[in-house]
């Protein structure tokens, strides 16, 4: 059964930083492409961003230079590093399959049960 499953969310106070984790099992890590999205409260999920099976990365434009994602395929975990944390970056996030490569991704499946982080003072 394939599996996504987010951790690593919490309470943090602007400018901090939190690491959440994407375990997947079920199938082989190293072949896919892994997307990070969130949903804000009254706002659409979007992605905000992607790793493909070869580790090339992409960022949308409002967390490009504060989040990192990266990749363990032998511990079959996705990462995503998030520093300099805004108010505005509250919201669920999960870890999901891109439906197309990265760089042209826009909808997304078998997404887990999400990590809340909430950004304030």
């Amino acid at each position: 059964q394939v599996q996504l499953v987010e951790s690593g969310g919490g309470l943090v106070q602007p400018g901090g930083s939190l690491r959440l984790s994407c375990a997947a099992s079920g199938f082989t890590l190293d072949d896919s492409a892994i997307a990070w999205l969130r949903q804000a409260p009254g706002k659409e999920r979007e992605g905000i961003s992607c790793i493909s099976s070869d580790g090339n990365t992409y960022y949308t434009d409002s967390v490009k230079g504060r989040f990192t994602i990266s990749r363990d395929n032998a511990e079959n975990m996705v990462y995503l590093q998030m520093n300099s944390l805004k108010p505005e970056d509250t919201a669920v996030y999960y870890c999901a399959f891109p439906l197309a490569p990265c760089e042209h991704a826009s909808e997304y499946h078998d997404w887990g049960q999400g990590t809340q982080v909430t950004v304030s003072s």
